[in-house]
Parts: structure tokens; sequence; C-alpha cells
């Protein structure tokens, strides 16, 4: 992958502050759909199990990541409910698509209030949902108890399952393919949907 979205090399450069930015930018920002979350906190998990590049104690990563997905989400909220109309409005640039708020946008419609805290274990989704739940004005004490829910269990989950898994051999020495099936891992959901998608194409009359 290009180097500034290899998380050993983001992390040694950037350390815990570098993480909790793309945390919160791919959270909430439109331009952060593209950032490595998943893989970014199995990493971080990972070294912290191995003593290299972070020195933090896990619960102390587990809630400061915690806090910056939660804030990226408020941020995205805000931004959807005061910006919302136009965005939906918005011709497609390099780094903004219609297709991926018409995503996040039917997630939102097929789950619900659910959908804040499902999405963020779907890549790119999780980006544009805070966004369509802002701009649908959503009520704002149900986004908070989603929001929270969604981002403590991916910031904790995700970086404990990381950090327990690297301290397995078999793990730590193969580290790039482990980051490799995260990512086809994480991609999988919009795989399906898209493959769902194409066959009722197919099926639907002329």
């Amino acid at each position: 992958m290009p180097q500034f979205l290899d998380p050993n090399w983001l992390i040694s450069t950037f350390g815990l502050a570098g993480i909790l930015a793309i945390v919160f930018a791919e959270s909430g920002l439109l331009f952060g759909f593209f950032l490595p979350g998943d893989s970014l906190l199995f990493t971080g998990g990972l070294l912290i199990a191995d003593g290299t590049y972070l020195h933090q104690p896990l619960w102390l990563m587990c809630l400061l990541v915690s806090i910056a997905a939660i804030a990226g989400d408020q941020f995205g909220y805000l931004f959807g409910r005061r910006f919302g109309p136009a965005l939906f409005r918005r011709p497609d640039s390099r780094l903004f698509k219609q297709e991926n708020l018409t995503k996040a946008q039917n997630f939102f419609q097929r789950y619900g209030a659910r959908s804040i805290a499902l999405a963020r274990f779907v890549p790119i989704v999780r980006t544009f949902t805070p966004i369509v739940a802002g701009a649908s004005h959503m009520h704002y004490r149900t986004f908070l108890l989603y929001n929270v829910l969604g981002g403590t269990l991916w910031g904790c989950g995700v970086t404990t399952l990381g950090y327990f898994l690297g301290q397995i051999p078999f793990v730590k020495n193969n580290i790039e393919f482990i980051l490799i099936g995260i990512v086809a891992v994480s991609v999988l959901p919009i795989g399906i949907e898209l493959l769902r998608a194409r066959r009722r194409d197919r099926a639907e009359p002329r």
C-alpha cells in the first residue's frame, strides 16, 4: 500500500497523536473515508504488546481512541445537520463521491438508529453515516447513545484484538498478511452488497 496508508509507517512517524487524528478524520470528515482505521487500530494494539513505538498502557490507548472516534462522529453529525441539503446536491469531485453518500444513506435507512453503531465496522460507510444522520435530523440523544456505544466497541475491540493476537508468534511474524486479511474482512460487507445490487439490477425487467 502507499506509505501514507501503511499503519507501521504512520505509527512510527506520528505515534499516538497520529492514530487519534486519523481516527477522528475517518469518523467524520468527508476526505477521511480512505484512511486505514481498522488496520491502524489493530497494528496499534500489536505494537503496544510488542513495546515498539507505542509505550502507553492498553487501557489508555483504548480510552483515547474511543474518544477520538466519538468526537469524529459528533463533528460529522453537526456538519450534516448544518450543510446536509447542500451536500446532497454537491457534484462529484476527486475526494467526494455521491455514491459513498448514497451507500451511507441506504445503510442508515435500512438499520435506523442502530446504523450509527453498526457502521463503525464498515469502512467508507462509517465516515458518511453520521453526516447522513445529521442531515436527516436524527434525534440528538439517540445519535449520541449509539455513537458512544459504537465508538467504544470499535475503538476498544479492534485495539484489544490486536494487542492479544500480537503476542502470538505467528501473527507477529506474518503481520503483513494479517493486515491484508483485516482489510479484506472489512470490505467484505460492501462487496456482498454490491453483488446483491447487481443481481437485483439483472432481475429487474427492462
